[in-house]
């Protein structure tokens, strides 16, 4: 913050938008390292971790989308995605097995 408004509802404002902005960018952080950890699991082919690791990432992902940080159809395309990859390596390493959609 290096200029502040002069109006005191603007100064206010510009200090929640900056609270709110820390509190995203940290919601975001753990999403990101949910899903990464969940590719690293993958491109390491462990499919029972990376099973497991999907469910944590869905977790973040569900709890992100519902403190509004990223809007639901964007959660829903986020563990789309996951799931594709888990179960495309799944498919690769072993018998066809599809993970149960949690809702």
């Amino acid at each position: 913050m290096n200029e502040l408004p002069n109006i005191k509802a603007s100064i206010l404002s510009v200090k929640s938008d900056a609270k709110r902005h820390a509190r995203n960018v940290a919601e975001k952080t753990r999403v990101r390292r949910a899903i990464r950890s969940v590719n690293d699991a993958v491109a390491a082919g462990n499919a029972d971790e990376a099973k497991n690791l999907l469910v944590a990432a869905y977790k973040s992902i569900d709890q992100a989308a519902a403190n509004n940080v990223y809007h639901k159809n964007a959660a829903a395309r986020k563990k789309s995605r996951l799931a594709k990859k888990v179960n495309a390596h799944r498919f690769e390493s072993s018998e066809r097995c599809f993970l149960l959609r949690r809702t």
